[in-house]
Formats: C-alpha cells, sequence, structure tokens
C-alpha cells in the first residue's frame, strides 16, 4: 500500500481509466488485471470516496466544437485570495479551466475559450473586476495530455 491508501490494484485501475476511462467497464478492467469485475466497481467505489477519483471529465477539442480562440491569462492574486478569486474565475461565462499556483506572483490561470475577439476583451474585464491583476495573455494553438504512465502499469497485463 502507498501513503495514501492505495494498492497496485487501485493504481491499475487508475491507470486504466486515464487511458480510456468512456470505453473500459469494469469487466474490461478485470481481464487486465488479477481481480474480479465486481472488486474493480468496488475499488472505484472506495477510490471516489476517498476524493482520488473526482470525476470523469471528457477532453474536448475546443477548436472543432467551433471555439477556435483558446486564451490563457496569466494573473496575479493576493496570496491571501488566491483560492477565492480562482473560483471566482470559473463563473465567467467562457471561463473552462482555472489553476492555482504555488506563487506570489503569476499564480492563477484563467483559460477561455471563444469564437468571437470581442468576448475574449470582455472575458478580460471581467477577471480585472474580480480583482486578478492581468499579467499577460497567451493564445493557445495545441494541448497534449497523456496519462501518467507509471500510474499503476505494471499490474496491468494485455487485454
Amino acid at each position: 500500500m502507498s501513503a495514501e491508501g492505495l494498492d497496485e490494484i487501485d493504481l491499475g485501475i487508475l491507470h486504466l481509466l486515464q487511458e480510456d476511462a468512456r470505453n473500459y467497464t469494469p469487466v474490461d478492467m478485470a481481464k487486465q488485471l488479477p481481480v474480479s469485475d465486481q472488486t474493480v466497481r468496488n475499488r472505484i467505489e472506495k477510490m471516489e470516496r476517498m476524493g482520488v477519483l473526482e470525476g470523469y471529465v471528457p477532453v474536448i477539442d475546443y477548436q472543432n466544437a467551433g471555439f477556435p480562440i483558446r486564451l490563457e491569462f496569466c494573473c496575479t492574486a493576493p496570496v491571501q485570495r488566491r483560492e477565492e478569486l480562482a473560483q471566482a474565475a470559473l463563473e465567467i461565462d467562457h471561463v473552462v479551466r482555472v489553476e492555482e499556483m504555488l506563487s506570489a506572483q503569476e499564480n492563477v490561470r484563467v483559460l477561455a475559450v471563444s469564437n468571437d475577439s470581442e468576448e475574449i476583451n470582455d472575458i478580460a474585464t471581467q477577471i480585472d473586476n474580480l480583482g486578478l491583476t492581468i499579467v499577460s495573455e497567451r493564445l493557445r494553438r495545441r494541448t497534449y495530455i497523456q496519462p501518467f504512465n507509471h500510474f499503476g502499469a505494471g499490474i496491468v497485463s494485455d487485454p
């Protein structure tokens, strides 16, 4: 068991969910792990209760969905208000992601999507009105994501 209370089976389940949470059923996972599908279900429920699994978020290609403008605002918030302002930024229309950074400067990143450059100005104004200081704006071209490939890979066998 790891310090967080997860064993190799849990890590194997997390590995498979990272690869393809949409298409892997507990039955499919059990074929690649040395446990039954019911054990997989129980382990998933346990990890949800523990807060290890917080949700199943789709990866959306915003450009293909009609929102070709993806702009990251790099902002600074007073450290004592960082969490509050980061959460408030999520309420702004077109904001799809907010990240808190552990630094005194440039400690909040806000990602917004749009199909209209004028909307971007409105979003920037709303971010500023919250009390976040916009340090820079970066137009995103593309994002690449992969699962943490060593997370339980050793317990998973080929289907």
